[in-house]
């Protein structure tokens, strides 16, 4: 009887952590430009809070069980977004397709919020603004894109 409280205690705590803190980490994540030190951050916080509500110790070195992780949700709504932009004929589109007038500044060029969207799919730019007119296969395209793993999907185009 103990343990089944204890474990309805952390089941409660957990669902806590995903209404309140995830639902505030991710708010506005749709216009991060990810960079690998970025998605370092993100699954280090992610662990360390899991751990720290689960009672794990990290000398533990227990894994993760199969789950959708923050930077699978980051990756999921930064793809719907783009599709929702693209779909409209906005001020968003403008800018998020770069075709404001003005040049770049010195330098290497910085990773671009557009760059995420191409490494994820595995799609050039065209083919990207073709396909998410396809609003229904665009849906399944953001799960699919989302849940897999870093070029794990290369050369297979988009499913509908």
């Amino acid at each position: 009887m103990e343990e089944q409280h204890v474990l309805q205690h952390k089941v409660q705590v957990y669902m806590l952590f995903r209404s309140l803190v995830i639902s505030i980490l991710l708010y506005g994540c749709e216009t991060w430009t990810i960079l690998a030190e970025s998605e370092k951050r993100i699954q280090a916080f992610e662990s360390k809070c899991l751990m720290r509500l689960l009672g794990i110790h990290y000398w533990e070195r227990k894994t993760n069980g199969p789950q959708v992780t923050l930077l699978q949700m980051v990756k999921r709504r930064k793809l719907a977004w783009f599709g929702h932009v693209t779909r409209h004929d906005c001020l968003s589109k403008t800018v998020m397709q770069g075709t404001v007038e003005g040049g770049r500044c010195r330098g290497q060029q910085r990773k671009s919020w557009l760059d995420n969207a191409k490494e994820w799919t595995a799609l050039p730019l065209a083919d990207l603004l073709i396909a998410a007119q396809d609003r229904a296969g665009w849906k399944r395209s953001t799960a699919y894109y989302s849940s897999c793993l870093p070029n794990d999907h290369r050369g297979r185009g988009i499913s509908k």
